[in-house]
């Protein structure tokens, strides 16, 4: 009998992770060709959602829980939970209540038509305007700097093929990226259309400083494009200033009465010094996280476990 693991990354989800395991339940109760697990991640949540965890792990082995040091982010969360897996397939789900977990077998279908991952692609999104933009931020960076298929539309909610996750779980640098990820493994990637829910309660754990962070992780640490669209930018910069001097001279030349300009003097230092100190900082974050993974700054640390082994912390 084949299996499937269900990864939940969990943060200020006391309210809605019970309806999601049921969810799951539910579902799977309507497969019973299929085995199943799933894995909970608490990231360091500051509710009570790990005693909730532990309540709902006590009678049901199928249940599985990993409690974090401290908050790593939703992608180190996955990451912890994706080195526990046993399932066949993996299917990756929110701790909202909005994934569509009755769907599931919407998205297995499509990948048991040969594919490796199948994402949800959702006919009409429901989140409030700020993770709509995130989203679409995520999306265009995943296209312009990842090489994403232009017709691919990537979510939280997909499944994957075991293999797929066991290569991504030999990803060790302490910045994980799971769509980066996903994108560098295999090119044999599908959408199945599905409904998006309404979320049971609250609002998206990610601030846009988490949301800039994730940004980071994914551009700087599977794509050079940025560094090469800074050094474009420095050449026609360049060329621009060499044109302007030689329009400057040419002018003076025909028009010796006319003073030079002071603003436009300044306007030009002050843009060229912007683009200068961008490219410098640009440069000092791609360092910067060179020197924290040669630090080996770890994805996550377990603090507790239920019903598992204590997986080795992330590295």
């Amino acid at each position: 009998m084949e299996k499937i693991s269900f990864v939940v990354p969990c943060y200020r989800s006391e309210n809605t992770i019970t309806s999601v395991v049921e969810e799951v339940k539910t579902e799977m109760a309507a497969h019973p060709d299929y085995d199943y697990e799933i894995v909970l991640v608490n990231d360091n949540s500051p509710d009570n959602v790990w005693d909730v965890i532990t309540k709902l792990s006590e009678n049901d082995e199928r249940i599985k829980a990993i409690r974090l040091l401290r908050n790593f982010g939703q992608h180190s969360a996955l990451m912890a939970g994706y080195g526990v897996c046993t399932g066949d397939y993996v299917v990756t789900i929110d701790d909202d209540g909005q994934t569509p977990v009755d769907q599931t077998f919407i998205l297995m279908d499509k990948l048991l038509e040969g594919f490796d991952v199948v994402y949800g692609k959702y006919e009409k999104r429901k989140d409030n305007l700020f993770r709509k933009i995130g989203t679409g931020i995520n999306n265009w960076m995943s296209k312009t700097l990842l090489g994403k298929p232009k017709d691919l539309h990537l979510t939280s909610f997909f499944v994957a093929r075991a293999k797929i996750i066991k290569e991504i779980c030999n990803y060790k640098n302490g910045f994980p990226y799971i769509w980066g990820l996903v994108l560098r493994t295999t090119k044999s990637i599908a959408n199945a259309t599905i409904q998006h829910k309404e979320r049971i309660e609250g609002e998206s754990g990610y601030t846009l400083g988490k949301l800039l962070n994730l940004w980071m992780n994914g551009f700087t640490a599977f794509s050079v494009k940025p560094l090469r669209i800074s050094a474009t930018v420095g050449i026609i910069s360049s060329a621009l200033g060499l044109l302007g001097i030689i329009y400057v001279v040419v002018d003076k030349i025909i028009h010796p009465e006319v003073a030079a300009g002071f603003s436009s003097l300044m306007a030009v230092l002050l843009l060229i010094g912007g683009l200068l100190l961008l490219s410098m900082g640009l440069i000092g974050e791609y360092v910067g996280r060179i020197y924290m993974c040669i630090n080996a700054t770890p994805q996550y640390i377990v603090r507790d476990t239920i019903n598992l082994p204590e997986p080795e912390d992330g590295k």
